[in-house]
């Protein structure tokens, strides 16, 4: 498909020639006054729109500006007979991409309707890639509505947008990156570089040079200046993940760029430079205790936590496990090109039993596992791994039953399957605890006793399976 161009002159013997010069190459409009063009603007989708300044009574601005509010907004250029400093000022504050006097030079012309195209696509690549981005590291991708995640989720909104520095707690796979990169997206450096730097797979000496680069000659092997992630980061943030496992002499060095002077030099370099970054660090380790071990800095690690969020287990938020199952479901199968968007009842039951060591991302590996072995349409209890399989299906602890009778598919507005589902979330969460279930739902012990016994009922009717809601035995008399 050619790209479009839309040309706007009172002028007819412009319009003509113009059209004749880019006919070949693109698909060509033109339009007499501005409300022709609009409705050429507002029918088809235009790339570039090159107008005249003056068209007749109206004015050329005009047209670029109502062009530019247009969701297809074109990349405009201006014509004019004044060709004048001020008027192409102007023209750029109003949202030109560029001006062009007449007489008209036509090799001019044509070098600029190229550079405008050049430069849409480039913006729409962008636009693309933005959108990418949020998809994949959005808040959106931090899955759950349970009251642990919220809590993180409400941080990370509320400190986002300051220039704070943050350090991230969680054991490995329970969603640090993800969370970094949210907070990056939602800040005012969003459209800065975030740049990672994984601390734990690099040793001293090529952390340092990684972190502040070098200069030529600085060691063995170094046979061209490097520049580090921190100029890298300039403008936007670096995330350093697995902070924890730098070195004593490393640490002297990255509290000196952290703190107010932000001041760094390059290995083997004598110059001293400025990054403009917000720091996100992240850590699976108890970076209070190492300070107490004299393992870590106490000043760089005060530096590092001017907010701390901690990242729960998936086990503290199993509610979360069934909106993680099938997110993960949808995006394996798409991936490896299979029709498996359910799983069995057993199977989400042991999967929620389990508890998840590797957090997050060990549930992710069992999805995709069980994706690529299932035999049929659902996932089934053996198309686990077998850790998962073998740890998580041997009994169901108290309070979660083996309950059959809910449609895991049903409607969110169907409110009986929602109820039972948020009862056996809630359950699952307490480990069966009547007491702590109840409080975490917000309701008395006795209107829960109820509804598990209207869910036991409904069972025994519909499946006659024998099976009932196990409770935890609570020796407190209530």
């Amino acid at each position: 498909m050619q790209p479009t161009v839309l040309i706007v002159d009172d002028e007819k013997h412009t319009r003509d020639g113009l059209r004749s010069l880019l006919g070949n190459e693109y698909d060509t409009y033109v339009a007499a006054d501005i409300q022709s063009a609009l409705d050429v603007l507002e029918r088809d989708e235009i790339d570039v729109l090159i107008t005249d300044l003056r068209l007749g009574g109206e004015d050329g601005m005009t047209l670029i500006e109502r062009a530019l509010k247009l969701p297809h907004a074109p990349v405009c250029i201006m014509m004019t007979a004044y060709g004048s400093v001020d008027t192409a000022v102007e023209a750029m504050k109003r949202g030109a991409y560029d001006f062009v006097t007449k007489p008209l030079n036509l090799d001019k012309v044509e070098i600029l309707v190229a550079r405008a195209l050049g430069s849409r696509r480039l913006e729409r690549e962008n636009r693309s890639l933005r959108k990418q981005v949020d998809e994949r590291f959005g808040l959106e991708n931090l899955l759950g509505d349970s009251v642990a995640l919220r809590e993180v989720l409400d941080t990370i909104r509320q400190v986002a947008p300051s220039s704070a520095n943050i350090l991230l707690e969680g054991e490995s796979g329970t969603g640090k990156e993800l969370a970094a990169h949210a907070i990056h997206n939602l800040s005012r450096r969003h459209n800065g570089k975030f740049v990672t730097v994984h601390c734990a797979a690099l040793s001293p000496q090529l952390l340092e040079s990684e972190l502040f680069g070098h200069e030529r000659g600085a060691f063995t092997g170094a046979h061209e200046r490097r520049i580090g992630r921190f100029e890298q980061a300039n403008g936007g943030t670096i995330f350093l993940d697995e902070i924890g496992e730098i070195d004593a002499s490393t640490q002297v060095k990255l509290l000196r760029v952290i703190s107010e002077e932000r001041a760094f030099e390059r290995v083997g370099g004598s110059q001293t430079l400025r990054a403009d970054i917000r720091l996100i660090a992240a850590t699976n380790k108890n970076l209070e205790k190492m300070v107490s071990e004299e393992k870590f800095r106490d000043d760089l690690y005060f530096r590092l936590n001017v907010v701390k969020i901690t990242m729960p287990p998936l086990r503290a938020r199993k509610e979360d496990i069934p909106l993680l199952v099938r997110s993960f479901l949808r995006h394996f199968s798409r991936a490896n090109e299979r029709d498996v968007l359910d799983i069995t009842a057993d199977a989400m039951n042991t999967l929620i039993t389990y508890d998840w060591p590797g957090n997050v991302r060990e549930l992710r590996t069992a999805i995709e596992h069980g994706v690529v072995m299932a035999t049929g349409a659902k996932v089934t209890l053996r198309d686990l791994p077998p850790a998962v399989r073998q740890a998580g299906g041997a009994a169901l602890p108290a309070g979660v039953a083996r309950v059959k009778a809910f449609d895991e598919k049903a409607s969110p507005l169907d409110l009986h399957a929602t109820e039972q589902r948020v009862i056996l979330q809630a359950l699952s969460a307490t480990k069966g605890n009547i007491t702590a279930a109840a409080k975490k739902l917000g309701i008395s012990r006795r209107t829960l006793h109820r509804k598990i016994n209207e869910m036991n009922a409904c069972q025994d009717r519909s499946e006659n399976s024998g099976e009932t809601l196990q409770l935890e035995s609570e020796s407190r008399s209530h």
